[in-house]
């Protein structure tokens, strides 16, 4: 089998705005919303208007040899750009259509003019999940539209999303061992609602205690989970969030349709062995992080990340912290990874707590900026409009380091913790400009370094010198060392 697309259930959205062909086959086009602005506001007790959203189209298919893609566009357009740019993809244009190849498995996004409307391609690797439907411990969602709320998982469940399926529901797990989240269907969060505890009135703005948000998978003190092969769209809150879990693989998950507030993409809270592969994460807040909070295990490590793409509509994208509520915080590794877009940083630690953050490596990683970035903001009033500036100076962080006291993570506390044996190895930049960087200590002991840089390059040269870079760091933060 060379190709096989994922096809809409009946009564699943489609979409009409773009006409889509794998390898000669008619590709239904599901829509997703996603951000339109970086403009940002946690409200008490309501989301960020509807109206700072914007539609966004996606086609997810399985692929085990090139596949040729015939897309034609909504309307006329001047520049089309295939992402990754690492992918080297060059379409060729007639009218409104394009054509072109894709080379293997991966997330793709198809660009017009620019950011907005981008058509996403979710083309995965051939799997058989080999699912054994007659098993009581597992529950499959075969094609077709599902509504079943929040589901707890016990110990030994494996719950399989057909490719045809639209999931519209969460699903959660509190100290279960050996489940499994399985299939190419779509895990839909759109029905999840907050629950108001009380009336905050207007004085809360920057308050959300008040409401209580589920996240779509959700998972405490589990271990050996395995969640392979679905797409989650238009989260309530983060996408994938673990607190305490051990042993946890990820894998061609794709992410997309997250616009409402603190909608992160994956998050490993106190987690130790877990690896994240081959997903695509669209995020409003940040993408993918490392964490520690309050009341579970003392360590966060041996983390993986590696061969993500990655679009940060406004917070961080590869991460650690802010919350660092962990002794430790360590052999945490980021490698082979696109980051299509980042408004943020693309590379945070950001230490507010008492953890030792060390043995932290950003591998082969490659960071595209936009020429147009608009600076992130917060918004102040329901009806304050997003001030774009599209000939503005802003470009997004390529690398922070921070030890802070934040007025709500570090939950005044006044431990701080430290940041050590940070590594970045082969690091290309896209970019009209090279993108800044900066190193904050916190005071003399709670230092920052060493920290090395072996391998720099914008856009393809390689950066020699320290003072070639836009770099500033105080005086409790050791410079980088550059090789």
């Amino acid at each position: 089998m060379a190709i096989r697309l994922y096809p809409a259930p009946p009564g699943a959205a489609v979409s009409r705005a773009f006409a889509v062909s794998v390898n000669g086959q008619a590709a239904p086009v599901r829509v997703a919303r996603v951000s339109a602005v970086p403009f940002n506001c946690r409200w008490p007790g309501h989301q960020r208007p509807f109206s700072q959203s914007e539609p966004a189209w996606f086609v997810g298919f399985a692929m085990d040899e090139p596949a040729a893609l015939r897309v034609t566009a909504p309307a006329p357009f001047r520049e089309a750009v295939i992402k990754p740019l690492s992918r080297r993809i060059v379409p060729q244009a007639d009218g409104r259509t394009l054509a072109f190849t894709l080379p293997r498995p991966g997330g793709y996004t198809v660009e017009l003019d620019g950011c907005h409307g981008a058509l996403h391609l979710f083309a995965d690797p051939v799997k058989d999940y080999a699912v054994d439907s007659a098993d009581p411990r597992t529950r499959v969602f075969g094609p077709g539209v599902h509504r079943p709320g929040i589901l707890q998982l016990r110990s030994g469940d494996t719950v399989y999303l057909d490719e045809g399926a639209v999931v519209h529901g969460c699903l959660h797990a509190d100290r279960a061992e050996n489940i499994r989240i399985l299939g190419r269907g779509v895990l839909d969060s759109s029905c999840n609602t907050e629950e108001i505890l009380f009336d905050a009135g207007r004085s809360a703005a920057g308050d959300a205690r008040n409401s209580r948000r589920e996240h779509t998978i959700k998972l405490t003190r589990c271990r050996n989970v395995e969640i392979d092969g679905p797409t989650i769209r238009d989260s309530l809150v983060y996408n994938i969030a673990a607190w305490g879990c051990e042993d946890v693989r990820v894998d061609t998950v794709k992410i997309i349709g997250s616009w409402r507030y603190n909608t992160d993409g994956i998050d490993l809270h106190n987690c130790r062995r877990c690896v994240v592969r081959n997903c695509f994460v669209r995020t409003f807040d940040d993408s993918i992080c490392a964490k520690g909070h309050l009341g579970y295990p003392p360590l966060c490590e041996d983390i993986r990340v590696e061969g993500c793409v990655l679009w940060g509509d406004w917070g961080n994208v590869l991460e650690i912290g802010a919350e660092t509520c962990a002794s430790e915080l360590r052999r945490i590794t980021f490698r082979d990874c696109d980051i299509i877009r980042c408004h943020g940083v693309a590379m945070d630690v950001l230490n507010s707590d008492y953890g030792d953050v060390h043995d932290v490596r950003y591998e082969d990683i490659r960071v595209e900026a936009d020429a147009d970035a608009q600076r992130p903001r917060s918004q102040t009033a329901d009806g304050e409009a997003y001030p774009a500036d599209p000939r503005g100076d802003y470009r997004p962080w390529l690398i922070s380091l921070a030890i802070v006291q934040h007025a709500e993570y570090s939950g005044g506390r006044p431990e701080r913790g430290k940041i050590r044996d940070i590594a970045y190895r082969n690091i290309q930049v896209f970019s009209d400009r090279m993108l800044p960087a900066r190193l904050v200590g916190y005071d003399r002991d709670h230092r920052i370094g060493p920290v090395r840089i072996d391998g720099l390059f914008w856009n393809g040269q390689p950066v020699r010198a320290l003072d070639a870079l836009p770099l500033s760091w105080n005086e409790f933060a050791d410079p980088p060392r550059l090789g």
